[in-house]
C-alpha cells in the first residue's frame, strides 16, 4: 500500500507519497522516478517520503512551503522523531539512492554524499500535518507498470526530439546548398565572366 498526499500550498499542487512499511519502501526505491525527491529523518528510523517534481524542475527549485510539508510529514512518521524537537531531515534525488544486496530491507545508501541536502525541523506543526492528513489517499498501485509507462513516454519524447533535430539539420543542409548554388550562379552572372556578340568571336568558335 502507498499513501498519497497533496501539498496544496502552492499552485500547481505537488504530490507527496510514502509506503505503508519497509517492504513497500523497497518497491518505491526500486521503481522510483527521476523526478522524485526522497526524504528521511537523519540518523533515526522514519518513513521514506517522496516528493514528485514536475519534469524539468530540480531539487534546488522546490518551493520552501512544499519542502516544509515534506519535512513535517517525515517527522510525523518517525516513532522517535515525532517526539523530538530540532531534528534534521535529509533529502536527495531518487537517482542518488544506492541499494546493494547486503543491505537490510528498507535500508539505503547514497551514490554521492554531496547531493544529499539537509533541512532542520524545529518542532511538529500540527496545522501542517493535519492539512496533509486530510488529503491522504490509500492506493495499491502497480509501481512497475507505472515506471515502465513513464520510461516509455520519455523514450518517445527523446525519439521525437531526435527526429526533429534531424529534420532541422536536413533543412539547414538544404539551405546551405541553396545559398552556395546562388552564390555560384551570381558569380557566373558577373559581367566580367560573360561574353556578348560585341566581344567578337573567332569564326572557329562556330565551327
Amino acid at each position: 500500500m502507498v499513501f498519497y498526499f497533496t501539498s496544496g500550498v502552492v499552485s500547481p499542487d505537488y504530490t507527496i507519497y510514502m509506503g505503508k512499511d519497509k517492504y513497500e519502501n523497497e518497491d518505491l526505491i526500486k521503481y522510483g522516478w527521476p523526478e522524485d525527491i526522497w526524504f528521511h529523518v537523519d540518523k533515526l528510523s522514519s518513513a521514506h517520503v517522496y516528493l514528485r517534481l514536475p519534469k524539468g524542475q530540480t531539487i534546488n527549485e522546490i518551493p520552501p512551503e512544499v519542502l516544509i510539508d515534506c519535512a513535517q510529514l517525515v517527522k510525523n512518521n518517525s516513532i522517535q522523531g515525532c517526539k523530538m524537537n530540532n531534528i534534521n531531515v535529509v533529502y536527495t534525488p531518487w537517482a542518488n539512492l544506492k541499494k546493494t544486496g547486503d543491505m537490510d530491507v528498507g535500508q539505503i545508501g547514497f551514490h554521492r554524499q554531496k547531493e544529499v541536502k539537509i533541512v532542520s525541523v524545529e518542532k511538529k506543526v500540527n496545522e501542517i500535518v493535519n492539512r496533509l492528513e486530510k488529503t491522504k489517499v490509500e492506493s495499491f498501485p502497480d509501481l512497475a507498470a507505472e515506471k515502465e509507462s513513464r520510461d516509455q513516454e520519455e523514450r518517445n519524447e527523446k525519439k521525437a526530439q531526435l527526429q526533429e533535430h534531424k529534420r532541422k539539420e536536413k533543412d539547414e543542409q538544404k539551405k546551405r546548398r541553396e545559398m552556395e548554388e546562388l552564390k555560384n550562379y551570381s558569380s557566373l552572372m558577373k559581367s566580367e565572366n560573360m561574353k556578348t556578340n560585341e566581344d567578337g568571336y573567332d569564326s572557329d568558335d562556330f565551327m
